[in-house]
């Protein structure tokens, strides 16, 4: 459990930096990523694999905000579960609103690697502040 843990921070923590390919490579390859159902980078189903997380999710915020942040609240160990309690922050760059969003986020670990990702987000909040209208 406490190894868990410490993977999931330490993907927190190489994403704060900036570093996407360091959060990448602790993906497995064949990694289940679940945005929110309704979130502007849910596709309808699950992103599945590295590279596909990476052109879906991150590659994406950039474009989307200034200043985009993850502030981790609290880390809670299950097993091979982590569940994080975390708010975004930045500014959509389509508004010039300010993003400021309650988030949760459940990871699953095998092998040392990240093998399944799950969000759960305010994604009225976030519709509001981005102007992207949700995808039903």
């Amino acid at each position: 459990m406490a190894d868990s843990v410490a993977l999931i921070r330490s993907v927190y923590e190489a994403f704060a930096k900036g570093d996407v390919q360091t959060v990448l490579g602790l993906l497995s390859d064949k990694v289940e990523w679940n945005e929110a159902e309704h979130f502007p980078y849910w596709p309808g189903g699950p992103i599945v694999g590295p590279q596909a997380v990476l052109a879906g999710v991150f590659a994406r915020i950039p474009g989307d905000f200034d200043g985009f942040t993850v502030d981790v609240r609290r880390l809670v160990g299950a097993g091979d579960t982590v569940l994080a309690e975390v708010r975004y922050r930045a500014t959509a760059k389509a508004t010039g609103r300010r993003l400021d969003a309650q988030v949760a986020h459940v990871w699953d670990v095998r092998d040392g690697k990240i093998a399944r990702f799950q969000q759960y987000a305010d994604t009225w909040h976030i519709a509001q502040v981005t102007g992207i209208t949700p995808r039903n």
